[in-house]
């Protein structure tokens, strides 16, 4: 999937793609990869397929990265 992170004012502070690892012990992780090539790591995936708690670590993530809160994640499904 495709998607942009936004500003509160608007500006697109990244472009890239959410992506789901599978590491070697078979946990899943929602991951951002920007277009840039940097991999913001995102947390694990519940195993009934619940997202929440991982897109909660991804956004702290973005904290980390960006120094803001309030973004926006905006997806795009082609």
């Amino acid at each position: 999937m495709r998607c942009s992170i936004i500003s509160r004012a608007g500006q697109v502070l990244a472009k890239g793609r959410l992506i789901i690892h599978k590491g070697d012990d078979g946990v899943l992780r929602l991951d951002m990869e920007t277009d840039g090539g940097r991999l913001l790591q995102g947390g694990i995936i519940d195993s009934n397929g619940d997202m929440a708690a991982a897109s909660q670590v991804l956004f702290r993530e973005f904290f980390e990265v960006w120094g803001l809160s309030d973004l926006t994640l905006n997806v795009t499904i082609r």
